[in-house]
């Protein structure tokens, strides 16, 4: 008999658990509102969480969205110590971000700092000249403005965030949330980000990318599209060729595409592989299954199909992935 896998240690946390987060005059308050729920809340369930605090860019108190006032901890010299600093939105595209700001950004990445950005934050990280060369996003609304004044950066506009390591960026809004919980999972684990996410009430993963966003309206059978996705999701290690979907949503092939992309902004195919990325997601986060067995339950059918899917959309191997998520014994 063959000994079972080692279960690999659940990550312990960052080596720096200092968290500042910029507050600025104009700040997006909704994006802050975030980083404090995810970052920023005492868990004394979890031990060694990270430790929170606000730095300020301008002199306060600061206007904030809503009419609110801000005082924050202190100034820009908190992000020398800081392990992770987070640039919650920005006053405006076309508002230039102060040197100072830029240069203790630069300083903080230098000495080993992650900088994230939520929604349109990416331009001050833009402006400070550390994306160039690598891949980033933003906003649907502010992509062709990024590309415009940054041709440097590889943007990826149709996805929730991107991780390039120590260089991580979100898109609008909400899509914060996707991203500071992607980076918990780094930190601590799928079982700390899962519970991260039930206290938030927010999905611990969500999948597909900011087209399901843009302009898509509610179609007449929209109770009968969700019955097919919850229904698609407990059968995702079946082929669910589309004349199958077809006939279980009572609407010809045609009509079950042009339904289907209106409420999800993509075809049945490019949502399956979405889903099925998740779940592979999850199972390599969480398990110790095997790279062929994970294949087979979530329906890839094999260990290259789904490397060649992990390479296309995460640019990675699976076997990558995994280590992002656990120590070596």
């Amino acid at each position: 008999m063959k000994n079972p896998p080692k279960r690999s240690r659940r990550p312990s946390g960052p080596a720096n658990r200092n968290v500042a987060v910029l507050v600025y005059d104009g700040l997006c308050t909704f994006e802050l509102g975030i980083a404090v729920e995810m970052f920023g809340l005492p868990r004394p369930e979890l031990a060694d969480w990270y430790r929170f605090g606000l730095s300020a860019v301008d002199a306060g108190p600061m206007r904030a969205a809503g009419g609110m006032r801000v005082l924050a901890d202190g100034g820009l010299e908190q992000l020398t110590g800081a392990g992770t600093v987070i640039v919650p939105g920005w006053r405006g595209v076309d508002a230039p971000p102060p040197e100072a700001l830029l240069d203790a950004l630069r300083l903080a990445h230098a000495r080993g700092a992650r900088l994230l950005s939520f929604c349109s934050g990416v331009f001050v990280l833009a402006a400070t000249g550390l994306l160039d060369g690598h891949r980033a996003t933003t906003h649907w609304r502010y992509v062709d403005a990024l590309a415009e004044r940054y041709p440097r950066i590889h943007i990826e506009p149709d996805v929730l965030y991107v991780d390039e390591g120590s260089l991580l960026t979100s898109a609008g809004s909400a899509a914060a949330l996707d991203l500071s919980l992607h980076l918990i999972r780094r930190d601590y684990g799928p079982e700390v980000a899962n519970s991260v996410a039930r206290r938030a009430v927010v999905p611990a993963h969500r999948d597909g990318g900011q087209a399901q966003f843009i302009q898509s309206p509610l179609p007449e059978q929209g109770a009968t599209l969700g019955k097919l996705l919850e229904w698609m999701r407990r059968h995702l290690d079946q082929p669910l060729p589309l004349p199958q979907l077809a006939e279980r949503a009572r609407m010809s092939e045609r009509t079950l595409l042009r339904r289907f992309e209106e409420a999800t902004g993509c075809s049945p195919k490019q949502w399956l592989t979405q889903e099925r990325l998740g779940r592979a997601r999850e199972l390599l986060e969480g398990s110790d299954m095997g790279v062929e067995r994970v294949a087979e339950v979530c329906g890839f059918g094999s260990a290259d199909t789904l490397r060649h899917h992990f390479r296309h959309h995460l640019k990675l191997s699976p076997a990558r992935y995994r280590e992002r998520f656990t120590h070596s014994t």
